[in-house]
């Protein structure tokens, strides 16, 4: 029954309303999206920025045997309480590694207690009217501010949080990261250039990609289950340490390297290896002189990717018992270290307020480090790629 001109002209319009309404949904649910991300970039700036600042206070500091004996002796009565307890219990330190110092005074800025770098950043603080009128006083004459906190890149962890800083989990992050890098990168390649080029099309080859592909998204904790239970248990690599938080970060990125080795092989046309073999290139020549270096820009991007997923991991981890206190460097990969995600997660755990801000910074620290990984996979890409 054919319809009239009016019918087909109420049904078009009927379609264009509802394309009209997908359009819009689907441009205020990008929208809102883009607004949760501002929003979470603004509250992690405004908590995160101050945690690059920290105030110092210029002391007049004596170094003698008495202050060797009892650190606090080294600085006047008046300002005593505002000195960083940790800064003062470096001093005997300090005048063993530099003899020359004893006997001398000093006028030197010093750390300053973390109840007072709080107060000069405007925070809530659990100094009294005393000690606050001494700060203002110190402000006045010009002997306390705020300046760029290299601590927090220089030192590790502490439980007071003028002490502490990001550098033991920066280092363990590294470590678990190479690890993760020389187990996952060449067992994830050469899986896949087998699966994809050599392997023969039955049943078991199905049975492995099938699994390949769903050990991709599974919990990621589970992975520190399998850690614990092979690594720790079984092959009794040590607890907490930069090689077992690699080896278990690896079993949880080699999914991803093998799916984007997989697709960048399969990128390669198969006229490039029609080409080979017609110039008496065995299957292996093949593979390794033209196929792998046409494919090599997909493979270092999804192994870039991969890496940046692993190092944004904590449950893994947490599982292998590497969220222990680690105030200094690791100096092997066997020794006990912690990462960043990690360090973070400590943190936000800490009653103290100061400690808010040092998780924030740690977040921005481990965000900027994750962008800049995935903006290097994105322009590898870019530069590398050939469009067939």
């Amino acid at each position: 029954m054919s319809q009239s001109f009016d019918e087909i002209s109420a049904q078009l319009k009927r379609r264009h309303r509802k394309s009209a309404r997908l359009k819009w949904l689907s441009m205020g649910a990008l929208g809102l999206a883009g607004l949760f991300l501002v929003i979470f970039f603004a509250d992690m700036l405004g908590k995160g920025l101050p945690a690059f600042q920290q105030a110092q206070i210029r002391v007049e500091v004596t170094y003698s045997e008495q202050s060797q004996q009892l650190p606090l002796a080294a600085v006047n009565e008046d300002v005593r309480e505002l000195v960083s307890r940790g800064w003062l219990r470096t001093l005997p330190m300090m005048m063993r590694d530099n003899p020359e110092l004893l006997g001398s005074t000093r006028q030197e800025w010093v750390l300053a207690d973390g109840q007072v770098d709080q107060y000069l950043k405007g925070h809530y603080t659990r100094l009294n009217d005393r000690q606050q009128a001494a700060v203002d006083a110190l402000v006045e004459e010009g002997r306390a501010e705020l300046k760029f906190n290299t601590t927090f890149f220089t030192r590790g962890d502490s439980k007071m949080p003028e002490l502490a800083g990001i550098m033991s989990a920066a280092m363990g992050t590294v470590m678990t990261l190479l690890v993760t890098l020389a187990v996952s990168f060449p067992i994830g390649v050469m899986t896949a250039v087998y699966l994809e080029e050599f392997a023969p099309d039955n049943r078991l080859t199905q049975i492995i990609e099938i699994n390949i592909n769903n050990l991709a998204a599974i919990p990621s904790i589970l992975f520190g289950l399998l850690g614990l239970a092979i690594f720790i248990s079984f092959f009794g690599v040590p607890r907490s340490s930069p090689l077992v938080g690699g080896l278990t970060l690896a079993l949880m990125t080699l999914p991803v390297i093998i799916i984007s080795t997989r697709t960048a092989l399969r990128s390669v046309p198969d006229s490039i290896r029609h080409a080979a073999f017609g110039v008496g290139c065995s299957r292996w020549q093949v593979v390794r002189d033209h196929v792998l270096p046409l494919a090599l820009p997909g493979i270092m991007t999804g192994s870039i990717i991969g890496l940046a997923q692993a190092m944004g991991e904590t449950a893994p981890l947490i599982i292998v018992g590497m969220v222990a206190f680690i105030p200094d460097i690791s100096a092997s990969v066997t020794d006990a270290a912690t990462v960043l995600p990690a360090q973070i997660f400590t943190w936000a755990g800490e009653p103290d307020r100061a400690f808010v801000e040092k998780t924030a910074g740690g977040i921005l620290v481990l965000l900027s480090v994750l962008i800049a990984m995935n903006a290097t996979a994105v322009v590898l890409r870019k530069k590398f790629e050939r469009r067939w």
